[in-house]
């Protein structure tokens, strides 16, 4: 029987880190690439993201990052957003910690501002 509920328990437990596992996405527009990620699932309240960001297949290490998340106004709940400057982490890296107050699908918009060259934004959304 003690051995029957080990089992139980290694079970269990492998099945729990099999479903928390990280968060990963991948946008792009045009030419320039973002790939976001996180050490565990989106959830509902703060989430800290680090993205990645290539333009023409080069990382972009010298720019301003700003995330907005935001979900639309519908009937009976107010508009939601939340905004987040990302601090520079190096090697094309940038972590911001975004605030989502409720689960469903996000709009993420990220702003690339370069030291030079043009602002560009790259959509995509968010599913928890």
């Amino acid at each position: 029987m003690k051995t029957l509920t080990k089992i139980f328990f290694a079970l269990l437990l492998g099945a729990t880190l099999v479903h928390a596992a990280a968060f990963s996405k991948d946008a792009k527009f045009r030419t320039t690439t973002v790939h976001i990620t996180a050490d565990k699932p989106l959830t509902t309240g703060s989430n800290t993201v680090v993205v990645t960001i290539k333009k023409n297949g080069k990382l972009i290490d010298d720019a301003n990052i700003a995330l907005k998340a935001f979900m639309p106004a519908m009937p009976g709940m107010p508009a939601m957003s939340s905004k987040a400057n990302a601090k520079n982490l190096g090697n094309g890296k940038y972590k911001a910690t975004l605030n989502l107050a409720m689960s469903g699908t996000w709009q993420l918009h990220i702003f690339i501002t370069p030291k030079e060259g043009k602002r560009s934004r790259v959509k995509t959304t968010l599913n928890f």
